[in-house]
């Protein structure tokens, strides 16, 4: 077998990917975060989730957050944020979810070893070194956070900051083709769409309504192009057998912080 090839990297892209943002997921709806939350002063784990997570924004209205978060209902966000703030602002709200990411990270990732740890680490900072930040504000609030020194829980933070960077991308490339955020939800999810709307606080979705032909192919078009974008980076970062190492301890690091 040869070494890895750009053409191999547009194909991996979207499995990589996807595994940055399950491991992402799994800290923030972990019912350990959530009471960490209640730790650090936040008796709602939906407030704590919000002012901790859009935080890095600092003190601005919620819309703004509803706009750099994407794909919740507004009246929820609204509703979370002012909550979050309230307890100790936006900017110290930041600074202790990253707190709880980095000692998920200390919990789920020391299993993957200190050399793993340390080589996924590099390859991850690379990453997000090289990726532009234009138009992506929430990942590049999160990119200018301080990180912990190193370890698994560096490596979690940084993993968060990837999810961001590829969550920004395709916010972009949704809006780009022309779908709102309630028919970006209803045309991603296939069946579980209506499920996945109410979670994000959209009210009175009914099981069964789906996204029409012509949003499902708009969604294939942002889908795509996300995929473009983070793969250039990638590119641009990494030389191809630099990502398909970087590909293989994305994995590893998945089922050691997901077993």
């Amino acid at each position: 077998m040869g070494e890895p090839t750009v053409t191999d990297i547009d194909q991996t892209v979207p499995a990589v990917d996807r595994t940055v943002h399950d491991i992402g997921a799994a800290w923030m709806l972990d019912p350990v975060t959530g009471e960490r939350g209640k730790e650090a002063g936040y008796a709602n784990p939906f407030a704590f989730y919000f002012a901790g997570r859009g935080g890095v924004l600092g003190d601005v209205d919620a819309s703004v957050i509803c706009a750099a978060f994407g794909w919740f209902e507004p009246g929820a966000v609204r509703l979370f944020w002012d909550e979050g703030v309230a307890v100790a602002g936006a900017r110290e709200a930041a600074r202790r979810y990253g707190r709880t990411c980095a000692r998920w990270g200390e919990d789920h990732l020391a299993g993957l070893g200190a050399a793993d740890v340390e080589r996924l680490t590099d390859l991850a900072g690379r990453v997000v070194d090289a990726a532009d930040g234009s138009g992506l504000p929430l990942f590049c609030g999160w990119r200018a956070e301080p990180t912990a020194d190193g370890g698994p829980a560096r490596l979690m933070q940084l993993i968060n900051v990837l999810r961001e960077w590829r969550g920004a991308l395709h916010l972009c490339a949704t809006t780009a083709a022309g779908l709102r955020p309630l028919e970006a939800i209803l045309a991603g999810y296939e069946s579980g769409g209506p499920a996945r709307a109410r979670f994000l606080g959209w009210r009175g979705v009914e099981d069964g309504t789906a996204a029409d032909a012509s949003a499902l192919a708009r969604r294939a078009e942002a889908e795509a192009a996300t995929n473009r974008l983070t793969a250039a980076v990638y590119g641009r970062a990494l030389t191809p057998p630099e990502f398909a190492e970087y590909a293989e301890l994305v994995e590893k690091a998945r089922a050691v912080a997901l077993a």
